[in-house]
């Protein structure tokens, strides 16, 4: 067994003097999570500024569609750019709508399915942009608690074997 040097009386115990006195392993587990940790608040920041983006594009889009404007002069307005959330949604459909019109749709069924077809598929774009590293957050948060205990499990022995050495219990 090796000999660990025991912490003497009145030592400097800030948090880097007992990091730097911690073992590879506790250390090695102290710097991945941080570094997941600083990764998880860099994702959290992301989102909640994509989510008040979203929210203030769809306050937007709200306010024009029922201001009373013509879908037309509202589809032309927003094809040009590129749009997000109900925006994308709206423009995905209106497009299916001309699409078919100018082929010469005959069945208003069969119209209605493909609008709402192209209107899924734009819901589900939108949603994968929002949905983004969501699963990073996801395991994340379960794993981590587990990690710090196996880092402190360690600590925890390292320093019972520090006190087994020194043969004063």
């Amino acid at each position: 067994m090796e000999n660990i040097a025991l912490a003497e009386p009145g030592a400097h115990l800030s948090i880097w003097a007992l990091f730097m006195q911690a073992g590879w392993v506790v250390k090695l587990v102290m710097v991945g999570l941080l570094c997941a940790s600083i990764w998880t608040w860099a994702i959290i920041v992301d989102k909640l500024v994509a989510y008040g983006r979203m929210r203030l594009a769809l306050n937007r889009f709200e306010q024009v569609f029922w201001s009373g404007q013509s879908l037309e002069e509202l589809y032309r307005t927003l094809a040009d750019r590129k749009t997000t959330g109900m925006g994308a949604i709206f423009v995905a459909a209106m497009r299916e709508w001309k699409k078919s019109f100018e082929k010469g749709a005959k069945s208003p069924l069969g119209l209605q399915t493909r609008i709402d077809k192209a209107m899924d598929l734009a819901l589900t774009r939108e949603m994968e942009k929002l949905e983004g590293r969501l699963g990073f957050l996801a395991t994340t948060g379960s794993a981590a608690p587990f990690i710090g205990l196996f880092g402190t499990v360690i600590g925890i022995m390292t320093s019972f074997q520090a006190i087994a050495a020194s043969k004063n219990t």
